[in-house]
């Protein structure tokens, strides 16, 4: 069901105020595009978790119990690969290389010396 004008411009005036008021939060609330599983990685974590189905079978009616356990790492190897959604990609500058992460993704240590440094600049 389609939002009325009035009611899309209360929600655009809620969203501006959310980022006023706490950016981080809105960020972490924010969708994209590319932060779901993506088709590729669900097929390929089945096909693994096949594989290591068979192996484990084959491992417990003929090879043995390694070459089973071997199977069961494979199939849940498989498995963990297909339900998760993989790393972000690091931006790009414009000469291709990849740029610096921002200070609150760099640790926990430079935060801190961030804010140590702030703290001093506001004293007189």
């Amino acid at each position: 069901m389609a939002l009325s004008e009035h009611e899309q411009r209360l929600l655009d005036q809620l969203e501006q105020q959310l980022h006023a008021e706490d950016p981080k939060f809105a960020n972490s609330m924010a969708t994209s595009a590319g932060r779901g599983i993506s088709t590729r990685r669900i097929v390929l974590g089945a096909l693994l978790a096949v594989v290591g189905l068979a192996v484990l079978l084959l491992g417990i009616t003929e090879a043995g119990i390694a070459v089973g356990v071997v199977g069961f790492l494979v199939m849940g190897a498989g498995v963990y690969y297909a339900t998760t959604r993989g790393r972000k990609n690091p931006p790009k500058a414009a000469d291709g290389r990849t740029e610096r992460q921002p200070t609150a993704q760099r640790g926990f240590m430079n935060n801190l010396e961030n804010k140590w440094d702030e703290r001093k600049r506001d004293q007189p």
